[in-house]
């Protein structure tokens, strides 16, 4: 997919688009960019516009003054402005959950539906946490690079052995033997990542109790009871927080992977619907 870079008054922003239709703004999650597709899964590019920017940290958008899920979001509703988008659906995925709800509170007249897919929705880690202090490591910036250059090869020879070390940081299901076309597409969506200055800074972020609290709009939240990177925590409290708000609750193979496996269909369905409405 090509990515552009949209020069904002508050700074230079990558994002890419495909499609036309129904303009649908992904915020991906943890070491993504705008070269996210998996989340695209089951779109119709005759009927819907799919905008994907890479958030501060992330592919070619530099962090500079945009740490904050609210800085991240002034700075998207400035890409909106560049686009001549008056009006969007908000599609927020994993750690781009924050953004995501930052970006419904503070800008009602641009956000006219929100989905947190396995989203986070509060503090995410604490700095006490073994993954955190693991993740400090592997995907400091200096390191990433290695990281994930390391990922890519193994992931080219060794598909099935990379997709089972993976699998469990994404599900609690019991293990069990992968389908081969589970593994292609799990593999075809870590061949983009880089971890860059962004995720670091995903996880040291937060948001206030009362900005979820403000958002207006129709919201989607669709979350897995095996989702071992986002706990359903996550989505209970959007739920509970989102005054206008549904939760689907999944008991898919892949947990955080929702868009992956045989069960894929009915969740992306039921988003689409919920976009359709």
């Amino acid at each position: 997919m090509d990515c552009k870079i949209a020069n904002t008054p508050l700074g230079d922003i990558e994002y890419s688009s495909i499609g036309k239709g129904m303009p649908i703004l992904f915020l991906h999650g943890g070491h993504s960019s705008c070269n996210e597709t998996l989340c695209h899964k089951g779109f119709n590019l005759e009927k819907f516009l799919l905008i994907n920017p890479s958030r501060p940290g992330y592919g070619k958008t530099p962090i500079n003054g945009n740490r904050t899920p609210k800085q991240a979001a002034e700075l998207i509703s400035e890409l909106l402005n560049n686009l001549s988008l008056d009006n969007v659906i908000v599609y927020g995925i994993s750690a781009g959950g924050l953004t995501a709800i930052e970006l419904a509170a503070n800008y009602p007249d641009k956000v006219s539906k929100l989905i947190l897919a396995s989203a986070i929705s509060k503090k995410w880690l604490n700095k006490n946490e073994k993954i955190y202090k693991t993740a400090q490591i592997i995907f400091n910036p200096k390191m990433e690079r290695i990281t994930w250059g390391m990922v890519t090869f193994f992931s080219k020879i060794l598909p099935k052995i990379i997709a089972n070390s993976f699998y469990p940081q994404f599900s609690t299901y019991p293990a069990h033997e992968l389908r081969r076309e589970d593994i292609e597409e799990l593999i075809s969506a870590i061949k983009h990542y880089r971890s860059k200055r962004g995720f670091l800074n995903d996880i040291d972020q937060d948001i206030s109790e009362d900005t979820i609290k403000k958002i207006e709009c129709p919201s989607l939240v669709i979350h897995s009871t095996y989702d071992n990177s986002v706990s359903f925590e996550h989505a209970i409290h959007s739920k509970e927080k989102i005054q206008n708000s549904r939760l689907v609750k999944l008991d898919n193979e892949w947990g955080h992977l929702f868009w992956i496996g045989k069960e894929s269909e009915k969740s992306i369905k039921v988003t689409i619907e919920f976009i359709e409405q």
